[in-house]
């Protein structure tokens, strides 16, 4: 008798898995509490794969031998918790599709970075001519490319909640950007819970793997120091460190160590500017170091990168006010960075879903860099509390078309107009993207 495969959620992660299912042979089953994509149905049916939308059934989903959830589904939903007390197997695509495929896998995970990091990654093994898959949360799902392609590489970036979702499988390279308070509400606002789901990204390795990690971060630090990790450790820090393995600045030159073979180019040559981008980049080099990949691939590729839609992208300069888009800041890490990075006065757009929010980190930022504030929300009384006195100018909008033409009045030639929400954006968009496509289109029609 077949082995039956429910899926929950009918995304891209949802139907890849679906695809690669009925591939091996699984009764497969797909259930979307929400309306299904025009695009994602017509796959289902040409594939001839059951499914329902706009309902979760439960005579077809508690008879399951092991479900994979999309990873935006929390586990306090009730169908969720029904599962676990019939005690089925819940478990994430990656989980999933990392039992099909011998190809090396590198993940990718932190609070902020890992999206670049993975970009440029994926950018550098395709550079140096690897059969290379881009997945995660980036990308087509890691499922339906190991139904459908021969890769031998993958870069995975991957959030904590794909992380918790994953129990054998195994990261060849792990990569650990940083840690800093994010979707603590998803942990029962615990950081420890926070923390441990990030450090999944090492479980299962041993001494022939790779571990990159930030070691300017006391949080990662402090946790590495705590756990016995088998596979071999490469940091990377933004001091001087002399001969140690991984990544170090010395004299505003990068310096790569991976057992001995070097790799070295200045941060002023770096497509990417900024420490965070130092951070991502340094990451990316050991990488490539570790993959084998000349040293002129991986200068090729830090100096010429371009950059990711949405991360301080740079967009369109209208009158002489600069417009950033920045809209996958969803925290307040993010959001520092991008203030930090900016070296002329700025209107600050900000707001949505707030996560449990602590301002004050921003402060300083704020009152030496932002002359006004446009608070884009359906609530905003916790920013504009948290910045009255700190900021000049404070206006509150709930549209993107009031916000960036209230930002634009704000602004003068010289200026930046920084769209860093610091926010989830299920408030009035769709997901990050729609958010800064709309700020996009609003700028366009300034």
């Amino acid at each position: 008798m077949k082995e039956r495969l429910v899926i929950l959620g009918a995304g891209e992660s949802g139907v890849g898995t679906a695809i690669l299912g009925k591939a091996k042979g699984f009764d497969v089953f797909v259930s979307d509490f929400g309306s299904i994509k025009e695009q994602y149905r017509n796959e289902l049916i040409e594939n001839d794969i059951a499914f329902e939308e706009g309902t979760h059934t439960e005579m077809h989903i508690l008879n399951a031998d092991v479900v994979m959830k999309s990873p935006g589904i929390p586990e306090k939903a009730p169908i969720i918790k029904k599962i676990t007390e019939k005690g089925i197997r819940i478990i994430s695509e990656i989980e999933f599709a990392g039992k099909y495929t011998n190809a090396q896998k590198i993940c990718i995970t932190g609070s902020n970075g890992k999206t670049t990091t993975t970009m440029l990654t994926y950018e550098l093994l395709k550079l140096a001519g690897f059969k290379v898959g881009l997945a995660g949360n980036v990308g087509t799902s890691f499922a339906r490319q190991v139904a459908t392609e021969s890769f031998t590489h993958y870069v995975i970036e991957l959030s904590s909640f794909q992380l918790d979702g994953m129990f054998d499988f195994k990261a060849d390279i792990a990569v650990l950007m940083n840690i800093t308070p994010d979707h603590l509400d998803r942990y029962n606002y615990n950081m420890q819970e926070y923390v441990d789901s990030k450090f999944r990204i090492i479980q299962n390795q041993t001494s022939a793997d790779a571990f990159i990690f930030f070691s300017d971060d006391q949080i990662v630090i402090d946790e590495v120091n705590k756990r016995r990790v088998k596979s071999e450790m490469f940091p990377f820090t933004l001091q001087p460190a002399e001969n140690q393995q991984g990544a170090s600045v010395i004299d505003h030159t990068i310096k790569v160590n991976v057992n001995q073979n070097l790799f070295e180019m200045s941060i002023y040559d770096l497509a990417l500017q900024g420490k965070h981008n130092t951070c991502n980049s340094m990451a990316a080099a050991i990488i490539g170091k570790i993959a084998g990949i000349r040293n002129e691939f991986i200068r090729e590729c830090l100096t010429g990168f371009g950059g990711v839609e949405h991360r301080l992208e740079k967009y369109l300069s209208v009158h002489g006010i600069e417009f950033i888009n920045d809209s996958k800041a969803t925290n307040i890490n993010s959001t520092w960075y991008a203030l930090e990075s900016m070296a002329k006065p700025t209107v600050w757009i900000v707001g949505g879903v707030d996560k449990g929010n602590d301002y004050s980190e921003l402060f300083d930022l704020a009152r030496n860099k932002v002359k006004a504030i446009i608070c884009l929300g359906v609530d905003n009384a916790k920013i504009v509390n948290a910045f009255s006195g700190i900021v000049p100018e404070i206006i509150e909008t709930s549209s993107m078309e009031h916000a960036v033409k209230s930002a634009y009045f704000m602004a003068e030639k010289g200026d930046v107009v920084l769209l860093s929400p610091a926010c989830a954006s299920f408030d009035l968009f769709n997901n990050y993207e729609d958010r800064g496509k709309q700020f996009k289109e609003a700028v366009r029609n300034l």
